[in-house]
């Protein structure tokens, strides 16, 4: 039998041999990964709706010459006032009651140089003289309202001369704003002399000429300074003619008053 010695030293070789006998303390549980904090989710931010833009105001409602209504003498006697009574300073030069005009002839309805208008338009016009007093200049008219009588002789005399092409072309029309006291024809002159100003085209010239942009030199400047002044007291221009303006109203209605 081996000594206790002995025996111990056997058992170190003998474990030595196989590895090792006593197990080696176990090693320290790693410390516990930690979880990165979960990121909440945050979903996309939604893109900007962009505002919507204000409601554009609605355009005024024209009525065409054509759809007013005919109105009576009464009516007509009530609506429409005579420029000069609003500014005795307005030259008034009515060429359809003459027969300075391209038919030849005074057209029926025209029994007096009266320049009449609906109550809102001659006031407009008023002022419109009242702002351009300022630069010594005044307006001559040369047609203001115009019976629908007047502008059936019109329609009638194109038909008789075979010039329809003046109808075709919108020079004469078969209704117009004239008709309902809407519509004047006019210059400018200077209001120290009366003489009219440079414009580059005769009054009724059916002619590209009349055209408000086709002028030069001054004519074009006196064009401008004519159309500034008529809408800013609320007057609509007509590129086709430099003379003719017209002014808008809830309630327009075509009238057949006879001027005098």
């Amino acid at each position: 039998m081996l000594s206790r010695p002995v025996r111990r030293v056997a058992l170190a070789a003998a474990c030595a041999a196989i590895g090792a006998c006593v197990p080696p303390p176990p090693a320290s549980a790693p410390a516990p990964t930690t979880a990165p904090a979960a990121n909440p989710t945050v979903p996309p931010a939604a893109p900007a709706v962009p505002a919507s833009p204000p409601a554009a105001a609605p355009a005024p409602v024209v009525t065409p010459p054509d759809e007013a209504p005919l109105a009576s003498d009464a009516a007509a006697d009530s609506l429409l006032v005579d420029v000069a009574r609003l500014d005795t300073t307005v030259q008034v030069d009515l060429r359809y009651a003459t027969r300075f005009n391209f038919t030849g002839a005074v057209l029926p309805g025209y029994e007096a140089p009266r320049a009449l208008l609906r109550r809102e338009a001659a006031a407009a016009l008023a002022r419109v003289q009242e702002r351009l007093r300022g630069e010594g200049l005044g307006v001559k008219i040369f047609d203001a309202y115009r019976p629908v009588r007047a502008t059936d002789a019109m329609v009638e005399w194109t038909r008789r001369v075979r010039r329809e092409d003046l109808l075709k072309d919108g020079y004469v029309a078969e209704r117009s704003r004239h008709n309902l006291g809407l519509a004047v024809d006019l210059t400018l002159v200077a209001l120290a002399t009366g003489r009219e100003l440079r414009m580059g085209s005769a009054f009724d010239t059916f002619a590209e000429s009349a055209r408000t942009a086709n002028a030069t030199g001054v004519a074009a400047e006196n064009r401008l300074r004519l159309k500034r002044a008529m809408e800013a007291e609320g007057f609509t221009s007509l590129p086709e003619e430099w003379w003719h303006f017209s002014y808008r109203v809830p309630d327009p209605m075509r009238f057949d008053l006879v001027i005098r």
